[in-house]
């Protein structure tokens, strides 16, 4: 046990000290807005507010999943859920296979208090489900209080990892039996290689409520893991670029957009692009170090309502239908 609450604060601190992000462009920096020098509205006029796993969110935005399952993991997860509670975004937690095979840690999880009114969403590995039961997964979400389950897919960061599992086979009917059983739906996500078309309706047809790309150009899990250890090199730039994996996964299932959100234009720039709700987690726990959490999420929302104002989008939906051009 030790092992897994020494590698996620492993996680933490070198994507903290050593940024481990891709070389390549998640491709929203080939991507602009049409400006609208007419938008025929005032500012206070946009309402990006929408809803998340049956709740009401202010913006299109998670806070996704960092950490947990170790002693500083606490009170980074109570500061994210009392950032989302303020702003109004969801809020998505660490892996919690760390609690299910140590139950102490469980509080390293626990944030409803902080964030009453949010949408929070549990977390296992994909690889998990083949260990336990939905009795064990049920008991995850309820400990914590959450609305929905984000079963995760990392092979690339298994592969690579010192510890790692590397036999994905069964997975596909896992997630079907763990859809078609919990109480509560569930939502697949990438861990920053990004899914195609393919793999997306599969996970539809297999009962997933909610898709997270996690694409490629943000953090890059297989060079934390290269940090780590000695392995196979040449995976380091695996994965295919966020802007790719929503353009392809789009109209499927209702869709998160993360992996290399860094700002809010970036958020709304992936929105415009296809997707419901944008996701980040690196930007967040970076400003948590910094010690600027709020002025940062404060800014996220500013700039998303701001390319709102001057594309002339009042709403979500009008976002969505917002003229871009891809250079």
């Amino acid at each position: 046990m030790k092992k897994i609450e020494s590698r996620k604060k492993d996680h933490i601190d070198l994507v903290l000290k050593k940024g481990a992000q891709y070389s390549k462009s998640t491709g929203l920096d080939h991507v602009d807005f049409v400006h609208n020098a007419l938008p025929e509205m005032s500012l206070e006029a946009v309402n990006l507010s929408t809803t998340f796993f049956g709740k009401s969110l202010k913006f299109p935005v998670i806070v996704t999943a960092m950490t947990g399952g170790y002693k500083d993991a606490k009170a980074i997860n109570r500061k994210l859920a009392a950032c989302a509670q303020k702003c109004g975004f969801g809020l998505g937690l660490g892996s919690q296979r760390a609690m299910i095979e140590n139950p102490t840690l469980t509080s390293t999880y626990v944030v409803r208090d902080a964030a009453p009114d949010v949408p929070i969403i549990s977390n296992i590995g994909a690889f998990q489900l083949k260990r336990y039961s939905i009795d064990q997964l049920e008991s995850l979400v309820s400990s914590v209080k959450a609305d929905g389950l984000a079963i995760h897919l990392n092979p690339l960061q298994e592969i690579v990892q010192m510890e790692g599992d590397t036999d994905f086979s069964g997975i596909l009917d896992a997630i079907s039996k763990v859809c078609a059983s919990l109480s509560v739906p569930v939502i697949v996500k990438e861990t920053g290689a990004g899914l195609n078309q393919e793999v997306a309706i599969k996970l539809k047809d297999a009962g997933v409520k909610y898709l997270d790309v996690a694409g490629a150009g943000g953090t890059s899990w297989s060079k934390v893991e290269y940090m780590r250890s000695t392995a196979i090199p040449g995976f380091e730039e695996w994965g295919i670029p966020t802007m790719d994996s929503i353009i392809q996964c789009r109209g499927i299932l209702p869709l998160v957009a993360s992996g290399g959100i860094r700002t809010g234009i970036d958020g709304a720039k992936s929105i415009a692009l296809g997707a419901d709700m944008c996701g980040a987690a690196y930007p967040f726990i970076k400003a948590i170090k910094a010690g600027n959490l709020d002025t940062f999420a404060e800014t996220f929302q500013k700039q998303m309502a701001i390319c709102a104002y001057l594309t002339g989008s009042k709403t979500l939906s009008d976002l969505k239908k917002a003229k871009l051009f891809i250079h």
